[in-house]
This record gives structure tokens, sequence and C-alpha cells, in this order.
């Protein structure tokens, strides 16, 4: 496992574990993909640097191949034209082209080895960006439902069941307390005229007893004027 796969387990595990624990996941993912979009812009411009040094490489251990190769056929010419000496300062030139391609080739095929790892880096982190972002609209649309449903229980009424309740409890116990007081005075109204009444076989007793009082007393005068 490269060192930079090893970052990037490690990078994704952070990151899971901060998105389970966030109130706001989508301000997360957000700050999360604003710096993954900028890593991946960096690597896509060193890539693109790579390879243009790539191709200078290229470029040079061709061109060395080219002319080894073609002080190799100077020098088998000279030696069939019998200049030796000639074929020797070709080759001396061959052996200098070959040291050249050979370092040149060599810096070629290191530099190919990084870009195929930036090449992968890179489209791990593509593919780690759309990950999170599908991630973002999963729970951005998640918010959005929780939202939607919040607004339609307002508008009708859900949320204001409870006080709705309240109201016809205060307004039943208001009418109750009406009827109590009603019944109430009626009783008082009842009692009252049942005390009158009372009072009046009373008084009218009373009134009676003097009348009987007063006529007893005028026969007593009566006969003892006689």
């Amino acid at each position: 496992m490269s060192v930079m796969k090893r970052v990037r387990d490690i990078s994704v595990a952070t990151f899971n574990d901060k998105l389970e624990r966030s109130e706001d996941p989508v301000k997360l993912i957000d700050r999360y993909l604003m710096e993954q979009n900028e890593q991946i812009q960096q690597s896509d411009k060193l890539h693109q640097q790579c390879v243009q040094h790539a191709t200078q490489l290229k470029l040079q251990y061709v061109q060395a191949e080219q002319l080894r190769n073609k002080r190799e056929e100077q020098a088998v010419m000279a030696l069939k034209a019998g200049e030796d000496d000639l074929a020797r300062l070709a080759l001396q030139e061959k052996l200098l082209h070959d040291e050249k391609y050979m370092q040149y080739k060599q810096l070629f095929d290191q530099s190919m080895e990084s870009i195929v790892e930036l090449t992968k880096r890179l489209d791990e982190l593509r593919s780690d960006y759309q990950e999170v972002y599908n991630k973002r609209q999963y729970y951005l649309a998640r918010m959005q439902s929780a939202q939607l449903q919040q607004r339609m229980n307002e508008r009708l009424g859900f949320a204001g069941q409870q006080s709705g309740a309240r109201i016809f409890q205060r307004l039943e116990d208001r009418i109750t307390g009406i009827e109590l007081e009603t019944q109430s005075l009626s009783e008082v109204r009842r009692k009252g005229q049942e005390f009158l009444l009372e009072a009046g076989y009373g008084v009218k007793n009373l009134l009676d007893v003097e009348l009987s009082k007063l006529k007893l007393k005028l026969e007593r005068e009566g006969a003892a004027g006689k």
C-alpha cells in the first residue's frame, strides 16, 4: 500500500467520523468538497508538469538513441572503407550517446512511474469527490424533506393541535362555570322565594294570634261593662 493511499484512507475515515457527529452535515461536506477541489486542482497541475517533463526526457533519450544508431552506422561505413580512425571516432561518439540514452531513459521511466501513481491518485480524488458530493445531495435532500415536512405540519395545524385543545378546554370550563353560576343563582332565588313564603305564613299566624287575643280582650271588657 502506497503512502498516498494510506493518507487517503485516513482522511476518508476522519471525514466519515466527523460527518456522523456533525449537526450540520451539509456545511461540513461543502468545506470538505472545497478542500478536495483545491487538492484536485493542485494535483492536476502537478500531473501536467510531470507529463511535460516526461515529454522532454523522452525527446532527450530518443535523440540520443538516434545519434547512437547513426554513429554506429557511420562506424560500420568507415570500417568498410578501411578508415579505422574514423570508425573509432564514430564509436567514441556512439558510446557517449549510449550513456546519454541510458541516463535519460532511466529518468523517463522513473517519471512515468510517478505519473502513473499520480494519475491513480487523481482518479481516487475525483472518485472521492463524487462520492462525497453524492452524500451532500443525499443529506441536502433529507434536510429539505424534513423542512418541508415541518412546514406542512405547521400549515395543517399538527403543531397547534395541543394549543387548540387547550382553547376548547378553557371554553368548556368557562361555559361550565357560567352554567354552575346560573344554577346557583336559580337555587338562591328559589330558596329566597320559599323563605318569603314561609315568612308570610308565620306573620299571618302571628296576626291571627294577636287578633284572637284582641277579640278576647274586647269580650272581657264588654262583659265587665254590663
